[in-house]
């Protein structure tokens, strides 16, 4: 899951960042609202974590033009605003999330996986295609009861394919996807990825789930 992270204070951004790449997620940071408008001009993104109270640009028109535009990423607003009517306001303006300051970040992640579930058509946290098991809660893939250790890059790769499964993915959407907007990753290196996460599904046995379509990408069938 890719997201955009708004928040002003440094040293939460540093921690949320931090933590959420921990977890699996590819983040790009921005400190005020004129930087995340900025952001979302150029890059896709499956969610934004929004703060409201920032700087140049407040959270709520940041959210009013990413709407405006007609994107459709899942927007959770992150504010100490704690009011009811805080609330809807920014749900009513299209956030699909509200996360009051002080908050657990456990919850965080729980809330950005389900909209990540949501966002693929699929409540189930475990997704399964061809006896093939992939936990996105835990993180982990097995096979015949068997888990299959896979690094972070060929998990998010799998994860990523498998909840679109049936949509094929050029390299550049790939790397669009699953890097965030300052790594610098070549279609080689994307190639090599994919390599590595076939060789050890075959090893454990599991059937060819990574599909290429010459000319065009790959997918999950």
């Amino acid at each position: 899951m890719k997201l955009l992270l708004v928040e002003d204070s440094q040293r939460l951004q540093r921690s949320l960042s931090t933590g959420l790449r921990k977890h699996g997620f590819t983040v790009d940071q921005a400190f005020d609202g004129e930087e995340a408008l900025a952001f979302l001009a150029v890059n896709p993104y499956d969610a934004v974590v929004l703060d409201l109270m920032l700087p140049k640009v407040d959270g709520l028109t940041v959210l009013s033009r990413l709407r405006g535009d007609g994107r459709d990423c899942h927007v959770l607003i992150l504010s100490a605003n704690d009011q009811t009517e805080d609330r809807v306001r920014g749900l009513d303006l299209g956030a699909d999330d509200y996360l009051v300051k002080p908050f657990a970040f456990d919850e965080l992640v729980s809330r950005l996986r389900a909209l990540n579930r949501r966002r693929a058509g699929n409540k189930n946290p475990v997704i399964e295609i061809d006896g093939i098991r992939i936990d996105s809660v835990s993180r982990q893939v097995s096979f015949a009861d068997e888990a299959i250790a896979l690094t972070p890059h060929e998990y998010r790769l799998l994860e990523f394919l498998a909840l679109r499964r049936g949509r094929v993915f050029s390299h550049d959407q790939l790397i669009d996807q699953l890097y965030d907007a300052g790594s610098f990753v070549t279609r080689n290196a994307v190639e090599a990825h994919i390599s590595a996460l076939r060789k050890r599904l075959q090893s454990a046995g599991a059937p060819k789930l990574v599909k290429t379509r010459r000319g065009f990408g790959y997918l999950v069938e």
